[in-house]
């Protein structure tokens, strides 16, 4: 009572003031910032209780929503089975695992004041534009793997193969674990989407060599031909009518490397909680967390009708997206893929392949066809999963590009 605030002492000699005459009630409202009838409230308060009138009646008064008593030692203990995850993350698991009703701001300021650093630093915003997000879902997917810790020294470095809806946010079906980025990684994520979403309009990866060609070696059929084949990925994608998009820079892709940092925190933590330690296991966290992700993250798209376009009756997923090779068949009835020799038996009436050429598959189980047409000659055992051989390219020259050019020059400039 000794030490009145500022706002008290203006008060009380107000009221005196106001009481002496020297001021009406409405200039005393003016100089208090209230209402006449709050300052006749204010006045009948200290002619009752004197100078103790001014002091709030909660004043010394336990707040409401103090945190019971221990919380604070509970939610501190805690912590350290959840060390490492995110003030949200955190707070998350107190009141979904832990039964704790708490607010973010709540736990954040607790470990703040027990010395415990926020996980990620906070850099300041810069200036970028922004890309609008496409209007309906499956219009565009953004792939991409990331080679990351994500066992941390429990296990092997793995890279986490996925894709991400342009419209929704979604973390889409098909996301895995892999020891590296791989063709084969990017036709199992595309086979799962194709499987459960359908076929979206574009993908929007980087420049990948399991994406795109970036060498500068031609064959004598791509040189005829004034084109370099596709990789395995862009054949497939060519096969669905599915357009590929480079990017020229991570910033350009800034939605799923924004994922990768998002699961890089989070997905993480979960690992690190779930003691997991081998790619098995990783890829069964993934997937209860991918549907978690969705939950928390995920927006409705700007148009409510899906582009998601269905996949025609008939179309063998399986053997598109696998890894596509061409061969002829030697006169011993085999095909000869790099160290592997596969047997065709006898055809309709004992009939043999010879010379015939045809087109070879390793499956994303490892198996092997081969087909004459949409006709299957022959299957084949499993054998590890990678392209079975490079094609055999040689540099184009100097003179053959300077060929190439001058040709389409003169094929732009005639009328």
């Amino acid at each position: 009572m000794d030490k009145l605030s500022e706002r008290q002492w203006k008060r009380l000699d107000v009221v005196q003031r106001l009481k002496r005459g020297e001021l009406t009630e409405g200039e005393a409202a003016r100089v208090l910032g209230v209402s006449d009838r709050q300052v006749r409230r204010i006045k009948a308060r200290i002619e009752k209780l004197g100078r103790a009138g001014v002091v709030h009646g909660n004043s010394e008064r336990a707040p409401a929503n103090r945190l019971p008593e221990g919380m604070r030692e509970k939610v501190l203990r805690l912590y350290w089975k959840y060390r490492g995850f995110n003030d949200t993350h955190f707070t998350e698991k107190l009141v979904e695992v832990e039964k704790l009703k708490l607010s973010r701001s709540t736990a954040r300021r607790i470990l703040r004041e027990a010395g415990v650093r926020a996980v990620r630093g906070r850099r300041p915003p810069r200036h970028r534009k922004r890309r609008d997000r496409s209007a309906q879902a499956g219009l565009m997917i953004l792939w991409d793997g990331s080679r990351h810790p994500w066992l941390e020294d429990r296990g092997p470095l793995l890279c986490l193969m996925g894709a991400v809806d342009d419209a929704t946010g979604e973390l889409l079906p098909g996301a895995h674990f892999l020891e590296q980025e791989s063709a084969a990684g990017y036709l199992t994520v595309l086979l799962e989407i194709a499987r459960e979403k359908g076929l979206p309009l574009s993908a929007y990866g980087d420049r990948h060599g399991a994406l795109q060609r970036n060498d500068d070696h031609w064959t004598l059929e791509e040189e005829l031909r004034g084109e370099q084949d596709p990789t395995q990925v862009g054949r497939a994608l060519a096969a669905l009518s599915i357009e590929n998009i480079a990017a020229l820079s991570p910033q350009a892709k800034g939605r799923v490397e924004r994922l990768w940092g998002t699961l890089q925190d989070r997905l993480v933590s979960e690992l690190r909680l779930a003691n997991t330690r081998t790619l098995e296991e990783a890829n069964h966290v993934l997937q209860r967390f991918r549907l978690d992700y969705n939950r928390r993250f995920a927006k409705a798209a700007a148009e409510a009708t899906p582009a998601w376009r269905r996949v025609r009756p008939g179309t063998d997923l399986v053997r598109i997206c696998s890894f596509y090779y061409e061969a002829t068949v030697q006169n011993d009835n085999t095909v000869r893929v790099a160290r592997h020799v596969i047997d065709i038996p006898p055809g309709p009436g004992k009939r043999g392949y010879a010379k015939v050429r045809v087109e070879v598959r390793q499956l994303l189980d490892g198996t092997w066809r081969v087909y004459q047409g949409d006709h299957l000659l022959a299957t084949w055992g499993t054998t590890a999963l990678a392209e079975a051989r490079p094609l055999k390219r040689r540099k184009r020259s100097a003179a053959s590009r300077a060929f190439r050019q001058a040709v389409t020059r003169i094929a732009f400039s005639l009328p």
